[in-house]
């Protein structure tokens, strides 16, 4: 068992040896079970070793184990080796009684460790005593031996045909390093970190010297250790302000307190009652960042638009600060902002008909027809009469013409026109397109040569409803793969939008199939004339199997023929 350090080193590698670290319970911690671990960190006896393991190529030097305690039960080394055993260097430290906390449990005997130290009961240099008992002093390392195994067992003795390992020769070391202390805790509560010192003292007088006297590779290395894990008292932890809930005036701004609790380097947030001892800040303040503007009307109303009627006026109203600068208008309350315009109404306005002259030319241009003017109803702001409107007797809008009787005339008439041959995208509308011969009161259909020495008009456009959107277009179907016993066809199915462009919009369960099953039918074998069945029972013969044989083949041939070909069907289904 070790108290605070621990290090351990082979003197081999893969080929001439390994070690192996156990329990006495049986379970591997490194090197276990015939399998190599790789150079890491790992958990067992209570504490963490790390295992190093240098470059078989670039190093000779063997692997090594190194802990913090301390441990809680008897761990073995066992090395596997195929050459002379190298043998295993070990060292370890106990601290002195003067770095001890004084703050001891209660319930904790004299001897056992705590906090990773372990106290010295009586005045005995302890430390001393193990330098010059274990050290060796050809190293300057504490030596010790350990069970040795060969591959394939695990003794717990060393064999009697084993080489002894060969000892170096040992030589007095004056100096060595030991712990003096620990470096302060890094935080006074919530768990913080320390560091243990280790200075060169004389074996002897236990003076420190300079460090040149000790060997520097020999130098422990520090490893941290928690300290001060209490948690720290509980704390109002303050947010910041929110903003005013108001841009001018009389306004409210709120904050978070929560109370907070730092442990392990961590900061919690506690219910509020670890908080009671201190004063709880406020969470809510009275704010104003300055003082609101105000209205003010600047001119009086304008005159009304219009000199009759109903028209509008306009004032000028402003948002003025309280230092009396013109401001924009969010600076003011837009609830309260009086009204810059407003309807005026100047009384009932008079009104006339105004016309347009007649129209130059006579609806038809043979018999009688009819010329047209436009009519309407305004307000005339010049005139002062004092008329609600403009009364019943409007103007006529037509007047008759004529140019004269219709003699013979020959013309094209055209009907109307048809719906559009499509309900969305780009189609056709057609209508008839006729030769006639006006008379008076009637006409004649003449033949279209009639009509040639004038411009005929179109009897088909083009028109356009609405646009149709992506569609599914597809080809013809292709030639079925087979005349019969079930066969398949296929066609080519595209989404095209409106452009005729591939486009993915259209929809999905609208997709016309591309494959479909044709010529189901059985297929119907070719029978030769000749061939036919010349006894009434030849299906005793078929259900004899006899059709084998030529003269059976020959008297009952549409029989045998029909058999084989359903035969020949079913094969080929296999």
């Amino acid at each position: 068992m070790v108290d605070r350090y621990m290090a351990c080193k082979s003197g081999g590698f893969f080929t001439p040896s390994l070690a192996s670290l156990r329990s006495r319970s049986g379970r591997s911690i490194i090197n276990g079970n015939w399998a190599i671990d790789r150079p890491g960190r790992y958990e067992g006896g209570g504490t963490t070793f790390t295992y190093k393991r240098p470059n078989e190529i670039s190093s000779t030097a063997g692997e090594s184990f190194l802990a913090d305690g301390p441990t809680d039960e008897i761990l073995d080394v066992y090395m596997i080796h195929q050459q002379p055993n190298p043998g295993i260097h070990y060292e370890y430290i106990i601290p002195e009684a003067n770095v001890i906390s004084p703050q001891l449990p209660p319930h904790r005997r004299p001897g056992e460790p705590f906090n990773g130290q372990l106290e010295l009961t009586d005045g005995t240099d302890h430390e001393d005593e193990n330098l010059h008992r274990e050290t060796d002093t050809h190293t300057g390392q504490s030596t010790g031996t350990f069970p040795v195994i060969q591959p394939g067992r695990f003794p717990s003795h060393q064999p009697d045909n084993q080489v002894p390992a060969v000892q170096p020769p040992r030589r007095n070391r004056e100096h060595n390093w030991k712990q003096v202390g620990t470096t302060e805790c890094t935080t006074s509560c919530g768990k913080g970190l320390r560091y243990p010192i280790f200075r060169c003292v004389n074996r002897i007088s236990h003076e420190e010297v300079s460090e040149s006297y000790c060997d520097t590779s020999t130098k422990p290395t520090p490893e941290e250790e928690a300290c001060n894990i209490f948690p720290c008292p509980a704390f109002w932890d303050i947010g910041e302000w929110s903003e005013c809930s108001k841009t001018c005036g009389l306004g409210m701004q709120h904050r978070q307190v929560l109370c907070r609790q730092v442990y392990a380097n961590r900061t919690l947030m506690v219910q509020q009652y670890r908080c009671h001892h201190l004063e709880k800040p406020e969470t809510t303040s009275t704010c104003q960042l300055k003082i609101c503007s105000e209205w003010q009307i600047q001119t009086e109303w304008t005159s009304c638009s219009v000199p009759c009627g109903v028209g509008q006026r306009t004032r000028d109203v402003k948002c003025v600060s309280n230092l009396g600068d013109i401001v924009d208008d969010e600076e003011c309350n837009m609830k309260l902002r009086p009204n810059d315009i407003e309807n005026c109404d100047m009384g009932p306005c008079a009104k006339s008909w105004f016309l347009t002259e007649w129209s130059d030319r006579c609806s038809a241009e043979c018999g009688a027809g009819v010329r047209t003017r436009s009519v309407v109803c305004m307000t005339n702001h010049v005139s002062s009469l004092p008329l609600e409107g403009c009364g019943n007797n409007r103007p006529s809008e037509t007047i008759p013409c004529d140019n004269g009787p219709c003699v013979g005339k020959v013309e094209w008439f055209a009907g109307s026109w048809s719906q559009c041959s499509i309900e969305c995208g780009s189609g056709t509308q057609q209508r008839e397109v006729i030769c006639i011969r006006k008379t008076e009161g009637s006409f004649d259909v003449l033949n279209p040569y009639e009509c040639s020495f004038l411009e005929r008009p179109p009897s088909q456009q083009s028109c356009y409803l609405k646009p149709c959107g992506a569609k599914w277009f597809n080809t013809e179907w292709s030639t079925c793969s087979k005349s019969c016993e079930g066969g398949f066809r296929v066609r080519e199915v595209r989404c095209l939008s409106d452009d005729l462009t591939p486009s993915n919009q259209c929809d999905p369960q609208l997709k016309p199939e591309e494959k479909e099953s044709c010529n189901t039918q059985d297929c119907i074998p070719e029978i030769d004339e000749n061939c036919k069945d010349k006894y009434y029972n030849c299906n005793v013969v078929v259900q004899a199997r006899l059709c084998v044989y030529t003269y059976y083949k020959t008297a009952c041939c549409a029989s045998c023929t029909r058999v084989a070909s359903r035969q020949s069907r079913f094969l080929g289904r296999r």
